[in-house]
């Protein structure tokens, strides 16, 4: 008898979660073990006992899953993690890949895909869609011709889209756990970097290049 790849997963929407353990009813050797909410809850659950593979939304409430998996990262080096996202691959795939994740996959995936993804990580492997993964190659290599944001630092990339959704200096702060002038510093770093004067043209600009909707 085969045994079962123990996944958790990382999501803020109930339904997704309830959607993902539905679709492994039919695959007898995938099964949700553990589920978490948000980066807290997913520290604790990683801590508490051993996963094959963490599934890990990139954005969550609160800390994001880039800093999930930076934190985790550090703790359990060799966890195979799929990073999963509502957003294109062309958006963050490299990011995910650079801040250490084994792979990445869109939310509108096709199953039998998101399926393949989890096998192929929780086996050692490592996913990126036949579309993103040429791309993601050469941008490794050097050959760097990504637009301005996806140049950003994790922690930028997640300070930039809590201000394109109007939080303020003073939450995302305490959010992180950090100082509002680190924060405030990193706003200077991420405007210059994109050539930006401003939060509404920061704004402006993650709507043309889709990171928001």
């Amino acid at each position: 008898m085969t045994t079962a790849i123990d996944v958790l997963l990382v999501d803020d929407h109930t339904i997704f979660r309830s959607g993902l353990k539905r679709l492994f009813l039919d695959e007898p050797d995938l099964r949700v073990a553990d589920e978490a909410r948000n980066g807290i809850e997913a520290m604790d659950k990683v801590r508490s006992r051993p996963f094959h593979i963490v599934v890990l939304d990139i954005n969550m409430e609160g800390r994001s899953g880039l800093e999930v998996l930076a934190s985790m990262r550090a703790e359990l080096p060799r966890l195979p993690i799929l990073m999963l996202s509502m957003y294109p691959e062309q958006q963050y795939a490299l990011v995910a890949i650079q801040a250490g994740a084994n792979g990445y996959i869109a939310k509108d995936a096709e199953p039998a895909d998101l399926l393949g993804a989890i096998r192929r990580v929780a086996a050692g492997g490592q996913y990126l869609s036949p579309q993103a993964a040429p791309s993601v190659q050469m941008q490794l290599g050097g050959r760097d011709t990504r637009p301005a944001h996806q140049r950003l630092t994790v922690r930028e990339h997640q300070i930039m889209l809590m201000i394109v959704k109007g939080k303020p200096l003073t939450e995302i702060g305490e959010e992180m756990m950090i100082s509002v002038k680190t924060v405030s510093t990193h706003r200077t770093n991420i405007l210059g970097k994109l050539g930006l004067a401003s939060n509404a043209e920061l704004v402006l600009y993650a709507v043309r290049q889709g990171l928001i909707h």
